[in-house]
């Protein structure tokens, strides 16, 4: 009988490896760009990172449902006059649009997903390094603040 105990150890371990450096990204650089660049700059970033990322999740949104849809259309080729011409199931088009479901399953399982998560981890960072600044807080009550996001106090904050 197979070990799946394992099999899920060795696989969780990975990803979680693997999400160290876009952790340390995404809680990195807000802090760089601030101590270095100035706040006005990180508003830059956030608005960048926000613009950018919704962008990304779009496209990751509506590739995956383009090949689907072509691909249906191709294999219910009795019901569009457009897809008489493309050949039958087997046909080159087929296997282009085939294979482009194939990879753009992935997009909607997984990576859009994580990139919604990065997008709105990347968000309150930045919020909270602004906010920090705005109201003159120095980096040890930051450091306190941080783990505090999900439930503010307002006498740890200062505010």
């Amino acid at each position: 009988m197979p070990d799946y105990a394992t099999c899920v150890k060795i696989s969780t371990d990975a990803s979680i490896k693997d999400m160290i450096p876009p952790g340390a990204l995404v809680l990195l650089t807000p802090l760089i760009v601030r101590t270095f660049f100035g706040v006005e700059t990180l508003a830059g970033v956030l608005a960048g990172a926000l613009v950018s990322g919704v962008q990304v999740y779009c496209s990751l949104h509506q590739t995956p449902v383009v090949h689907g849809l072509a691909k249906n259309c191709i294999v219910l080729a009795g019901a569009f006059e457009h897809a008489r011409t493309l050949g039958p199931k087997g046909s080159t088009a087929y296997k282009a649009a085939f294979i482009g479901d194939t990879i753009g399953d992935p997009f909607k399982d997984t990576s859009r997903p994580s990139l919604n998560i990065l997008i709105k981890l990347l968000m309150a960072v930045e919020l909270l390094f602004f906010v920090a600044h705005c109201y003159g807080l120095n980096w040890f009550y930051l450091s306190c603040a941080v783990p505090l996001c999900v439930r503010p106090q307002r006498s740890v904050l200062g505010l």
